[in-house]
């Protein structure tokens, strides 16, 4: 079940984005999802591109796919289409070098006008909290961030679990010296070994590109928010996944299967961690900042959560919600995690979040491991 009925316009490669962006911006009820990935890369760069845009077409607040191929990209356009129709929704396709980018252009502003006016007829349904699946971020944080909103964040997860639902989480960036905390909450040695190795293999990509995790982590913005260390701000990222036992990890660009507690391996920097969110499958994001932040997605709501009282009242624009630190404390955490449930509720009723008000979040990416060639 899908909390937005959109139809998603998914360019898929970086050199079809501006016929996409066009389409998009002519018919309304449509998202386009725009990136730089799908070409002059190596193998395993294509294959999480391939994959990646086959999961998004997956996802359930999209109620029908229009494809913008520029015709000779690396990605498996014919594959991604297979897949994405192997749901039930409907799928079509423009190819510019076909075409041309003018007519590919008034086909898919033909073709989507026609999929926006069958998803129009989806009807509301009620369905049980069990059948959620959010998705947890933090970002700009600040001390804040791990003593109040990641904690009351974590809280809300623990919540949707108790209902049945389930919860993705990520940014193994920053499980770096709190991995084995982690490890411990998971249901097996299979999966604990799993933790170590995501994080093994991103320190090791790190190191093969001449870098060390410790020198760009923390920010210099987390460390003018107060974080000193990269084990200090692991510590508060790691929180927000609450303290539920954690099923299984999963690579970038997969759907997670099941209920429960999910790992998605990913970054942290913003639009290629939110595109892993939507990919897994999860309908709304909670995402937990200090300094404050503004990214959204074109598909996916996404809240704002803060701790810190000068950010919601500097970024009233940008900010969802208020978390107090002594609300946070003791029995409190409990209260507070229900208070943002009960907004997760209303955002996957059909609440705006202030990021799907602005508009923000049209220019996502996707995760990379290799050069550009």
């Amino acid at each position: 079940m899908g909390v937005r009925n959109y139809i998603g316009v998914i360019s898929t490669v970086g050199c079809a984005n501006d016929v996409a962006h066009w389409i998009a911006q002519q018919i309304k009820g449509t998202a386009s999802f725009l990136h730089q990935a799908g070409c002059g890369q190596l193998q395993p760069d294509l294959e999480i591109a391939t994959r990646t845009l086959i999961s998004l077409g997956h996802n359930p607040n999209l109620a029908g796919v229009l494809l913008v191929s520029l015709g000779c990209e690396g990605v498996d356009v014919d594959r991604i289409e297979r897949e994405i129709a192997a749901t039930g929704r409907p799928v079509k396709k423009v190819v510019i070098q076909k075409a041309g980018a003018t007519v590919a252009l008034n086909e898919g502003l033909l073709i989507a006008q026609a999929l926006v006016g069958e998803a129009s007829q989806i009807r509301q349904q009620e369905f049980d909290d069990s059948h959620l699946v959010i998705g947890v971020k933090c970002g700009g944080s600040d001390t804040t961030s791990g003593l109040a909103s990641n904690p009351a964040v974590g809280a809300t997860c623990d919540i949707v679990l108790d209902n049945g639902g389930t919860c993705v989480f990520g940014e193994t960036t920053e499980f770096l010296g709190a991995e084995h905390i982690l490890a411990r909450r998971a249901v097996s040695k299979g999966v604990a070994d799993k933790i170590f190795n995501i994080v093994d293999n991103m320190e090791k990509r790190a190191r093969a590109s001449g870098g060390d995790m410790r020198g760009g982590n923390p920010s210099a913005g987390n460390i003018a928010g107060g974080l000193t260390t990269i084990e200090e701000k692991s510590l508060g990222a790691i929180v927000k996944g609450g303290t539920g036992p954690i099923q299984d990890v999963y690579q970038y660009g997969e759907r997670v299967q099941g209920k429960g507690l999910f790992i998605v391996d990913s970054p942290g920097r913003e639009p290629e961690f939110l595109t892993a969110l939507a990919a897994a499958g999860v309908q709304v994001a909670l995402f937990s900042t200090g300094l404050g932040v503004p990214q959204g997605f074109p598909f996916l709501p996404v809240i704002k959560v803060t701790g810190n009282p000068v950010t919601f009242k500097r970024l009233p624009d940008h900010i969802d919600m208020l978390v107090e630190m002594a609300a946070v404390k003791g029995s409190g955490l409990k209260a507070t995690g229900q208070r943002i449930y009960e907004e997760v509720l209303a955002v996957a009723t059909g609440k705006q979040t202030k990021a799907e008000i602005l508009g923000y979040g049209n220019f996502p990416g996707i995760y990379t491991l290799g050069p550009i060639v």
